[in-house]
């Protein structure tokens, strides 16, 4: 049996996705409590935004270009590294990011088919044009979210073995600094069982998950703290050493810490960003 864990709260801040934010005008969030949503988002890109990258975060979004005249959706696997993606100027967005590991049955996908992919909404549930324009013709967040959970509140199933959710958990809890074998001996399952249930329900393995999390942990930390020793951070997740984490950072968010604190700090982050729970 998996020693209990609970899950862990959705990072206030929303730095999953930080370049996001940093290239919004402004960003809203909505928390929930829903067991596969972890929160919903809209957001104005920018006349100002520069190049964009999504990150490693562990999760499956599907994000909506509310424009009038041409409104679109793609669902957006997790990618493994920093990866650029496509956010129209002036253009408005909606949003909702499933918890990490989760791929609901809405989408009818193999995990694997959704990591490093982005696949047009349409192309997995045909019938969703209208929901893609209803959403695109709200005026409000509100009225956006009311919009999709009328459309696919009987249709988000987690598809996620109890193992595969138990670890998830687990390798949250431990800001992704544990091993492969620790996760076996608090499972009670084999390696092989856990890695292959484990990349069935999520599309990554266990190690690989555990090296997201562990980066957005430290995204966190960075994105919340006015001062970060670097070496420090990286001794508490577990880096071998600061250089180690240097490289798998910049990797994975497509720069330096140091670079990015700076513009977190410089760049109004928290002038940008609204974040709320859904009760």
């Amino acid at each position: 049996m998996m020693i209990p864990s609970s899950p862990a709260p959705t990072p206030r801040n929303a730095c999953e996705q930080p370049w996001f934010v940093l290239n919004s005008s402004r960003y809203c969030v909505m928390n929930t409590r829903h067991p596969a949503i972890a929160h919903y988002y809209a957001f104005d890109v920018a006349p100002s935004a520069e190049r964009t990258f999504a990150v490693p975060d562990g999760c499956v979004d599907i994000i909506f270009d509310c424009d009038t005249d041409h409104p679109a959706a793609r669902v957006c696997g997790t990618p493994l590294e920093a990866r650029r993606v496509e956010l129209l100027h002036r253009h408005r967005y909606f949003g909702l990011r499933f918890r990490p590991g989760v791929v609901p049955g809405l989408l009818h996908n193999l995990a694997e088919e959704l990591t490093e992919q982005e696949i047009n909404l349409l192309d997995i549930v045909p019938g969703a044009q209208s929901l893609i324009d209803t959403i695109a013709a709200s005026p409000g967040f509100d009225e956006q979210m009311s919009c999709f959970n009328a459309f696919a509140a009987q249709r988000l199933g987690e598809t996620s073995a109890g193992l595969t959710s138990q670890v998830v958990r687990t390798i949250i809890a431990h800001r992704g600094d544990i091993r492969v074998s620790q996760l076996e001996d608090l499972s009670g399952y084999s390696g092989r069982t856990l890695q292959r249930q484990f990349r069935q329900d999520t599309g990554m393995t266990p190690k690989t998950f555990c090296r997201i999390i562990r980066c957005q942990a430290a995204l966190n930390s960075i994105t919340t703290q006015a001062q970060v020793s670097f070496s420090e951070l990286a001794m508490e997740l577990g880096f071998t050493d600061q250089s180690h984490f240097l490289r798998d950072f910049k990797k994975l968010v497509s720069t330096t810490p140091n670079d990015y604190h700076r513009r977190v700090s410089q760049d109004g982050w928290n002038e940008r960003i609204r974040v709320m729970d859904l009760h």
